[in-house]
């Protein structure tokens, strides 16, 4: 008999499945999505992913094998990490800090990420911040028996384009799965709101919802407040809008809780805003459903559109969605700057793996396995989770992203059209006005870049980068050099600035006051 220890998730097929499995249906959810995780283990051990839709990640013990089994889901929209103690026993779970906790844990920081860090921003790889500390990847599962771990692949995207297709068959099929989703992202007896922004994800989620009620972002520079745009489509479907005020107070204020929460340094300044969103959510609803996949799924992102002019010449650069400083720059600014340690090693398997394909597949299967584990999945899972909300993301399903890999790239991005997401928003224009379905992508937009520059909100950040703490790290001047540069006029460093900041406010939540 297999026992499940640590569970987190939610399983869409589940009435399939108990059917299938033979657990009643009337328990709790909590009680049957445990009971089906156990049932599937001990009918499909390691592929029973193959038979699961949902998000989840969790580890059980097998009685019968005298060994632990964990899993992770094909994207990686909950974390799983693991810990090799000295006296050869696993530590594992879905938070490092409960591994930090247990007996025989040494807390040591493994610097070569920073390296990482300063190019990505974020954490990818299998690889932490503390030494020793691993995160099992997506599509991957785990054994650990009689001292001795192997991991598995059970998932890997593949792409095989069908060009027999038209573009409004595509924007049916999308259409008619992801409207057939929402019955399973949501039970009978469950009520959910909405995150919207002014972008076609949220608006497509929110059309296909009976939720009633919206909760959006806003700032009161219009130069970066979308929040007029969420509300005109909420009032065009007829739903309720919150609308949270980010101010620069607020935002600079809540940045060590949500390095502490996010137990890995997160350089996306969109994380902040989330955060915040995420608090005032959770004090009027439990569950909220968000738009995260389709920009990585179908040719969401500007940058995608100059796929076939980079063209075989991908490999040897691009590392996913974020890319902020280059090897040169960063010898000059670390002080233990290790040769080797590339990013682009990370990706060198991706690009094996979609050799012969065409560049845009090659880009979005990148963002796929790298930037959407390392940065988007993370921080949804973590700032939800750590203000007590639960975020459901309808668009990241195994079902939606077969569609996807079956689409030629021509119905997602072409190099000379100002549209992304051709498939995919034809789709949504089945239920949204054009102006909204065909809406130019304008990302999360957060006013840091002049936020930091401004010492009436800085002052955190100007300490920290000139601290006793960063000079282990970095070197001084070099750090001195580009802040005045940027406090100058190049507003284009503000994202190293804040990538170096983040991680220092993440170091000392974990290094100097724990």
């Amino acid at each position: 008999m297999s026992e499940l220890r640590e569970y987190r998730g939610h399983i869409r097929n589940w009435k399939e499945l108990c059917s299938e499995l033979g657990i009643d249906a009337s328990l709790s959810r909590e009680e049957r999505e445990r009971a089906i995780i156990v049932a599937a283990y001990d009918k499909w051990g390691r592929t029973m992913a193959d038979h699961i839709y949902g998000m989840f990640a969790f580890w059980l013990w097998d009685e019968k094998d005298s060994k632990i089994f964990a899993l992770r889901d094909q994207f990686g929209t909950k974390p799983f990490y693991y810990y090799v103690t000295a006296d050869n026993r696993l530590l594992c779970g879905t938070f490092i800090r409960n591994i930090m906790e247990q007996e025989g844990f040494v807390k040591e920081l493994n610097e070569k990420m920073l390296q990482l860090y300063m190019t990505l921003t974020y954490v990818a790889g299998e690889e932490t911040f503390f030494k020793g500390v691993k995160k099992l990847m997506p599509g991957h599962w785990l054994e650990f028996k009689n001292g001795k771990i192997e991991i598995g692949r059970y998932f890997t995207p593949t792409f095989r384009p069908d060009d027999s297709k038209s573009l409004e068959e595509w924007a049916d099929e999308i259409h008619t799965t992801v409207k057939g989703l929402f019955p399973q992202v949501l039970d009978e007896n469950e009520s959910a709101e909405s995150f919207l922004s002014g972008g076609v994800d949220s608006s497509y989620v929110l059309a296909l919802s009976n939720c009633k009620v919206t909760d959006s972002c806003g700032y009161d520079d219009e130069r970066f407040d979308e929040s007029g745009l969420a509300r005109k489509t909420a009032d065009l479907l007829g739903r309720e809008n919150n609308r949270c005020l980010i101010t620069p107070e607020a935002y600079f204020a809540i940045v060590p809780y949500v390095m502490y929460n996010m137990e890995q340094p997160l350089g996306d300044a969109s994380a902040i805003a989330f955060a915040i969103a995420c608090k005032a959510t959770a004090e009027h609803t439990k569950i909220c459903y968000s738009g995260e996949g389709s920009d990585e799924f179908f040719g969401g992102y500007n940058m995608y559109r100059n796929a076939e002019r980079y063209g075989d010449n991908l490999r040897t650069f691009y590392v996913g969605n974020t890319n902020i400083m280059k090897e040169d720059e960063k010898k000059r600014i670390l002080r233990n700057y290790i040769d080797g340690v590339l990013p682009i090693d990370l990706v060198k398997n991706i690009y094996e793996e979609t050799e012969g394909l065409d560049p845009l597949t090659k880009m979005s299967d990148v963002d796929i396995q790298i930037w959407l584990e390392g940065d988007i999945y993370l921080n949804v899972d973590k700032m939800s989770t750590c203000a007590g909300l639960e975020i459901r993301m309808p668009l990241t399903d195994m079902r939606v992203f077969d569609i996807a890999s079956r689409m030629p790239s021509k119905y997602k991005v072409t190099a000379d059209s100002e549209t992304n997401k051709i498939a995919f928003r034809t789709a949504a224009s089945k239920v949204l006005p054009e102006e909204i379905a065909f809406r130019k992508k304008l990302g999360f937009i957060v006013p840091i870049r002049i936020w930091l520059a401004d010492e009436n909100y800085n002052t955190d950040v100007r300490e920290k980068l000139f601290s006793e703490t960063a000079a282990k790290f970095f070197v001084p001047e070099e750090i001195k050099a580009i802040y005045d540069d940027y406090v100058g006029g190049n507003s284009d460093n503000w994202r190293k600035i804040w990538t170096i900041y983040t991680f220092l406010v993440w170091y000392d939540e974990y290094f100097v006051k724990r």
